[in-house]
């Protein structure tokens, strides 16, 4: 098997192995994540958090200039976070929370298939004049990232960084 049809057969396969479907584009998602305490999946960078243990929210705000406002934050390791992420642009956007390596590999998998659609705890899409929400519980201190992963966002630098002390 040639090299470029194994690794197009990996993407496919990661894909399926992670829940992810295709259909990531300017439409409207899924109702709001409603939080299941039986269904957290503790990641690398924290895990989904329980909104009624909220201890702060932070706001931040997506602009077509390919920003994010704050593009940097810190968290108390261990601190439950609402991230109300508002959309100021024209088209859509969207922040997702991650490793660097995560973040990283989950983009590259966006160029391959841009239609993707996916609706994790980690992450917030956000159509233009509108808001969304991540509640999100940082357990592990280190340096993390948020990103908006819409074809050719990422890569203009629309990227934020999560300090967790």
């Amino acid at each position: 098997m040639n090299t470029k049809i194994a690794l197009s057969l990996t993407a496919l396969a990661l894909a399926a192995s992670t829940s992810l479907a295709f259909a990531h584009g300017d439409e409207e998602h899924a109702q709001p994540r409603k939080y299941d305490p039986t269904k957290v999946e503790p990641t690398d960078f924290g895990q989904e958090g329980n909104p009624k243990k909220v201890a702060r929210t932070i706001k931040v705000d997506m602009a077509d200039n390919m920003r994010f406002t704050p593009s940097d934050v810190t968290v108390k390791r261990g601190e439950t976070v609402k991230f109300v992420v508002h959309n100021d642009g024209k088209v859509l956007h969207e922040m997702v929370l991650g490793t660097k390596k995560a973040i990283a590999e989950h983009a590259e998998l966006m160029k391959k298939f841009p239609e993707m659609e996916h609706a994790d705890a980690n992450m917030a899409h956000v159509k233009p004049g509108k808001a969304g929400e991540i509640v999100w519980q940082f357990t592990k201190a280190g340096e993390f990232q948020f990103a908006c992963l819409q074809p050719g966002h990422f890569e203009a630098g629309m990227v934020g960084k999560v300090t967790v002390k």
